[in-house]
């Protein structure tokens, strides 16, 4: 792990601290200062509890010390509930004594502005001089309720009661730290951990979600996040995370502040505030939830950890209404339907009375109402299909004559021998409860069951990245907007295949190397201050002849003139004509790092806003992969008698960019490459633009 050498100290003394000290400790079990005191009671913590406050002898019924220099030893960890500078005060003194984490959960730090920010920046650098770590400031703080090491004064603990489970929630925010776990406690599901870190300036949600990974009991992690801390430790905590058999689903809050720079990039308005975001989390294979609900609603399929293959679903009810509504769901959602194989139809023919239409929805009809044997053999023969991966089963109605308890078991029996995703649908809460105790993941409309199932599919599907190794980048000897000669002249070192062209200073030459060529010619004026080159007559297309040339030449260079750019440049470049045009872009993320795009190009690249991100590094094969989830993918393939376009070598140009972007990402903005002719075979990329920052 990347952590500091006392990573491993901290880890222990805040998953299972021998003991507490609670500074600021109060009597009333109600006040910040005196609910940990509660909870370490109430929730059985066996270390010990140090309650510390000058004015008390005794609090909640323990011992109470006057300071921490009446100790009879150093504790483990600190809980720090006083305020202002007695909360610094608390600080120092407890990084002095030797005291391994601290959990802060004073206010008036970074969230009151510069001054509290700096006094924060202060504290969290004396802490790592002496080897102490911090949560917070103004965290609620951390919960292990395995032990009962409750460090955390949320109200949420007295309302709903904690169990011991496989799923952790580590947020920056209190609120949304309590929300989900009141949640996922509502339907019967035990919570081991319960972070918040406030200020997140130490110890932060990305460090802490690395740390509960290698819990083996953890299955499932849901992390909410104002901004990522760390991303080369949330991108370690996915890595581990599949070695050890638990996914991550994470929620940000708030539009990206960190967006992409994009000052003469058509690119950043492509990829917007979030793109970055979205790439990392895709390429590292954390599922990205959009609200609370959607954090929590695959939950149960997490924990039940069975395989879903290609994610092919099987919906039955007694209902053709209910499976209509669920066919439209999975639909609305990209969840693909089960073909059901010509032998299961002939076998669930013979099992239900006047069944004319095997179908998948399958409507099982009234008929189940009162035929106990009916069910399990439908089961089974869906079971035995080998195109059914998953399967949803929705009970509109039950009551007299169901035998509820005797679905519910068989179907978590099926769910056990087949080892298939199951889940089942009722608006009934008794009737959810009584498939919910027998193990099967229960929901209350067909939306949520089906969301849940693509989540799942989809996540497992995943197979991930590793976590690269840093890239040594040296800032470029370059500064702001380049013109199109030296942009090329940089991707055609860097191994991005573009246009055969020259470049020159006069109409004689432009018409010389016109004749050189032979064949047609594009001339364009070339000025780093004339990024958009076609709105000022400054691109002559078709160009047949030397003559031509010579005048389109002279055309440029007093277009130049007038825009106040006396020494521009001439590019004369080879004609090309691609069977489609796409685009290439990157943006550099000051967070994330080098995003580069891929698009259908042309014109109309943002009003079609057809593309794909990816992070760099990455592979040829990721790169075919993430064409392939383009809009227009189908033309690649050669649509309505086309021939195919040569995607192999878009995504080679893609890669040659991501490494480029990656060697120059210390002071490189954006790059813009647009268009790129694909052809049958090979691409040629026609025009870019490069963007470094201005030098300081």
């Amino acid at each position: 792990m990347a952590h500091n050498n006392k990573t491993g100290s901290a880890a222990a003394s805040l998953l299972d601290p021998s003991s507490v000290a609670i500074i600021g400790a109060s009597d009333d079990p109600n006040k910040v200062g005196g609910r940990p005191v509660h909870y370490l009671l109430k929730f059985g913590y066996t270390g010990r509890i140090l309650p510390i406050n000058p004015k008390r002898e005794s609090v909640q019924g323990i011992q109470c010390y006057p300071n921490l220099a009446a100790l009879d030893l150093v504790p483990d960890t600190a809980i720090i509930a006083v305020s202002g500078l007695a909360a610094v005060q608390a600080i120092k003194d407890c990084a002095r004594l030797g005291v391994a984490t601290a959990v802060v959960m004073a206010s008036g730090f970074a969230e009151t502005g510069e001054m509290g920010r700096q006094l924060q920046n202060d504290i969290v650098h004396f802490a790592r001089l002496h080897g102490m770590r911090l949560i917070g400031p103004n965290a609620q703080g951390f919960a292990n309720f395995s032990n009962g090491a409750v460090l955390n004064f949320s109200t949420m603990f007295m309302e709903v009661m904690p169990a011991d489970g496989p799923i952790a929630i580590v947020s920056q925010s209190g609120a949304a730290s309590v929300m989900p776990y009141a949640m996922l406690r509502e339907q019967g599901y035990g919570v081991r951990y319960v972070a918040a870190t406030g200020n997140d300036a130490d110890l932060g949600v990305s460090e802490l979600t690395r740390l509960l990974v290698d819990d083996p009991q953890i299955r499932l992690i849901l992390v909410y996040v104002e901004t990522v801390s760390n991303p080369r430790l949330l991108a370690e905590a996915a890595y581990a995370g599949r070695q050890n058999g638990c996914h991550i689903v994470l929620l940000k809050g708030g539009v990206s502040d960190k967006g992409a720079a994009a000052a003469a990039s058509h690119t950043g308005a492509m990829v917007g505030q979030d793109g970055a975001l979205n790439a990392f989390l895709d390429k590292h294979g954390i599922w990205r939830a959009h609200d609370i609900h959607e954090l929590v609603n695959a939950a149960p399929l997490y924990l039940n950890g069975f395989e879903p293959g290609a994610g092919r679903t099987v919906v039955m009810s007694h209902s053709g209404a209910v499976g209509v509504l669920c066919a439209d769901a999975a639909d609305r959602v990209g969840l693909a339907l089960t073909e059901l194989a010509v032998a299961t139809c002939e076998r669930l023919k013979g099992l239900i009375p006047d069944f004319a239409n095997a179908a998948n929805p399958l409507d099982l009809t009234a008929a189940l109402l009162g035929n106990g044997e009916m069910f399990p053999r439908v089961l089974e023969a869906l079971g035995d299909d080998p195109d059914a991966d998953m399967f949803l089963i929705g009970i509109p109605v039950a009551g007299p004559g169901y035998d509820v308890p005797g679905l519910a078991q068989t179907t978590a029996q099926f769910m056990q021998r087949t080892g298939k995703p199951v889940v089942m649908t009722a608006p009934q809460a008794d009737v959810r409860g009584i498939f919910h105790q027998a193990g099967v993941p229960s929901f209350r409309n067909e939306s949520d069951a089906v969301s849940a199932l693509r989540q799942y599919a989809r996540h497992c599907q995943w197979n991930g990245s590793s976590v690269p190794t840093p890239f040594a980048s040296q800032p470029a000897a370059y500064a702001g907007l380049l013109d199109e000669a030296d942009s090329l002249a940089l991707l055609a070192n860097a191994g991005v295949p573009v246009v055969q062209h020259q470049v020159c200073h006069d109409p004689e030459n432009a018409a010389r190397i016109t004749a050189d060529f032979g064949g047609r010619v594009v001339i364009k004026g070339c000025a780093a201050q004339v990024p958009h080159k076609s709105e000022h007559g400054l691109v002559h297309l078709n160009l047949a002849d030397p003559k031509a040339a010579l005048d389109a030449a002279r055309k440029c260079l007093g277009a130049l003139d007038k825009l106040g750019v006396p020494h521009g440049r001439l590019i004369v470049a080879r004609s090309v004509k691609g069977l489609h045009e796409f685009m290439l872009g990157v943006v550099v993320d000051p967070l994330f790092g080098p995003l580069v795009v891929i698009g259908e190009g042309g014109t109309l690249v943002e009003i079609r806003n057809d593309s794909v991100s990816l992070l760099a590094p990455f592979n040829e094969a990721q790169a075919l992969e993430a064409i392939g989830r383009l809009r227009i993918a189908p033309v690649l393939k050669g649509a309505r008698g086309q021939p195919a376009l040569d995607a192999p070598a878009l995504a080679r140009a893609a890669v040659a960019l991501g490494n480029f972007a990656l060697q120059h990402q210390a002071n490189l903005l954006s790059v813009d490459i647009n268009p790129v002719m694909v052809m049958a075979e090979g691409v040629v990329a026609v025009d870019a633009v490069i963007e470094y920052r201005e030098a300081p």
